[in-house]
């Protein structure tokens, strides 16, 4: 199977000695899918779909990233015809994208007539909506746990919860899931007493560390970490999702040369106390690194500020004078620990974690789910500090009679905050999987499949450069937005000589004239905008000034203006046109 394309079709009969097992099968395949996009793009909902008759799997598909093909649609366009009657394994209920009935539509005019959902989705203006909507069209719904139950269903539901476990931290705790990563010896060191850590681990297990980056949003480290050993951070070599890297100092005392400052392939966060060598923030910023700035720095308000950005999954690779502050806060959920067969020594060399503050071994934190793997010489023991979040207290009942949760009110608050794809709103973003059919400047019609891909190629749209020319359609053929937004970014830094001359002066016109052919062709988009009249719109970006509303509600705010001054054209309150939005 293709892992760009997410789809296939397959013949093969899969053998089970019960119903059960047969419908645990493909639950747990269609979990396996939807792992496939991990390292590839930032992380998001996972989804899988497998449609199958019996024991045949007729069609796959998984989510590749937020704003592409859903994986329902993908396992009906490979499964085709053969889809009528048959029956679809999803490992998640469907909603990518809040407002999008592209999944659920998928099945039904497919003829599906049985959908078997590994967990309800987790966030609850999503949860429920697609299980409600395909009971309402006389398609049987199943959920694991609720109508089917065994040993080998709970092992397929336990499936299902690992491979969206960062979904299911963040709607539990309002924090990202975060992983801590460390190699030690033998006798559990993590450098020797000189500070000389090169290498622990394996060439394997380094190689598992990059998969791991790769799955992450952003990678933690320690100022000691910087001074001592210098890393790039980088996720794999030969590209996919490159994760931000985040520095925590709280004295900015850092190098002023070091490979975290170079900002070419993916950003560096530096997160520090308020106050701090400001002249050294200045140093950083001409650099192109963001440094931001906390009353009191600490993990906890450091994974809040991660959450704010829309973080699922932060891997921490930091020294145990970080480790030890970011369990003792509870923002640590499980622990990826590489043990080498050496023994250094030394009462003075560092351990992976410091003081806790424990005094007797029954203070000792306990992992759960523990697993043992064998990578090379080393053996990798991962486990849980905390249990993945049990949400089945909120999920509706059965007959669903208090399936709308009476605490969301989407329609009540005079702000309403937009930024992922599956938050709530999620479709007002630019990377929601709406593709565009607009003219060029010459009027001929061209499709992009989201508007981030537009507004990204247009940088450099007219241009007489072979290498612009060249960046416009890479652009566009992009497998995702985030991808698309990326390669933008990266060419337009490596490359400024390249954008074209009026970008800042035409930017704003050219994302409303997206903004108006997104919202004019698709109908549920344009009610679920014209729903939030009265209520002001702020994409909550902390980072990004001018199209967002920053963290401190500093930021320009441009998109969310952009879609009020649409709101209003639609609802008539505007008799002509704006010419020049800029001017809102």
């Amino acid at each position: 199977m293709s892992l760009l394309s997410g789809a296939t079709s397959i013949s093969s009969p899969i053998l089970c000695k019960s119903n059960h097992n047969l419908e645990a099968l493909h639950i747990r395949r269609a979990a396996d899918l939807a792992d496939k996009s991990a390292g590839f793009t930032s992380p998001h909902p996972n989804f899988g779909c497998v449609i199958a008759r019996g024991e045949t799997v007729i069609g796959e598909g998984f989510l590749y990233s937020q704003g592409t093909k859903c994986a329902e649609l993908q396992a009906v366009e490979s499964g085709r015809e053969l889809c009528n009657g048959a029956t679809a394994y999803l490992n998640m209920e469907p909603g990518d994208c809040h407002g999008d009935q592209t999944a659920v539509s998928a099945l039904i005019k497919a003829g599906i007539s049985r959908v078997v959902v590994g967990l309800r989705h987790p966030l609850r203006h999503l949860r429920g909506n697609a299980i409600r909507t395909l009971r309402r069209e006389r398609v049987q719904v199943d959920v694991l746990g609720e109508e089917l139950q065994s040993k080998m269903i709970e092992e397929a539901l336990k499936s299902c919860l690992i491979v969206n476990a960062p979904l299911l931290y963040r709607a539990a705790s309002r924090i990202p899931f975060s992983v801590l990563k460390y190699a030690m010896t033998l006798d559990g060191k993590i450098a020797a007493s000189s500070g000389h850590a090169s290498w622990i681990s394996s060439k394997l297990s380094r190689e598992r560390v990059f998969e791991l980056r790769g799955r992450s949003d952003a990678i933690v480290v320690g100022g000691n970490t910087v001074r001592r050993d210098d890393p790039r951070l980088t996720a794999r070599h030969g590209g996919g999702h490159l994760p931000v890297r985040i520095v925590m100092s709280q004295t900015l005392n850092l190098p002023e040369v070091a490979n975290l400052w170079d900002n070419s392939e993916t950003r560096t966060i530096v997160a520090t106390q308020r106050g701090a060598r400001k002249n050294f923030q200045k140093y950083l910023a001409s650099k192109g690194v963001e440094v931001v700035e906390f009353d009191i720095l600490n993990p906890r308000d450091v994974m809040e500020y991660c959450y704010d950005r829309g973080y699922l999954s932060i891997l921490w690779e930091c020294g145990g004078s970080l480790a030890a502050p970011a369990i003792a806060s509870g923002v640590i959920h499980k622990v990826f620990a590489f043990v080498a067969p050496k023994i250094i020594g030394g009462e003075k060399a560092p351990s992976p974690v410091g003081e806790l503050g424990m005094v007797e071994m029954t203070q000792a934190l306990e992992l759960t789910d523990v697993t043992f793997e064998q990578i090379g010489p080393d053996m990798l023991i991962s486990g849980y500090l905390h249990p993945i979040p049990d949400l089945s207290p909120v999920i509706p009942s059965v007959d669903e009679i208090s399936a709308i949760d009476p605490t969301v009110t989407p329609y009540e608050a005079s702000i309403i905050f937009f930024y992922k794809t599956w938050d709530p709103y999620g479709a007002f973003s630019n990377f929601s999987p709406h593709p565009l059919r607009i003219p060029d400047e010459n009027g001929d019609y061209l499709t992009w499949p989201t508007v981030e891909h537009y507004y990204q190629a247009h940088k450099f749209v007219g241009v007489n450069d072979p290498l612009a020319r060249d960046c416009v359609e890479q652009i566009k053929a992009a497998k995702s937005p985030e991808e698309a937004a990326r390669m933008g970014r990266t060419m337009q830094m490596r490359h400024p000589g390249l954008v074209r001359p009026d970008w800042n002066k035409i930017k704003i016109n050219l994302m409303y004239k997206a903004l108006k052919c997104k919202f004019s062709i698709y109908p549920h988009l344009n009610s679920m905008l014209l729903s939030t009249a009265g209520s002001v719109l702020v994409e909550a970006s902390p980072h990004d000034l001018f199209w967002g509303g920053g963290r401190e509600g500093e930021g320009l705010n441009y998109l969310g203006r952009l879609l009020m001054q649409l709101r209003s054209e639609f609802l008539g309150e505007s008799s002509t046109l704006v010419e020049n939005p800029i001017n809102l």
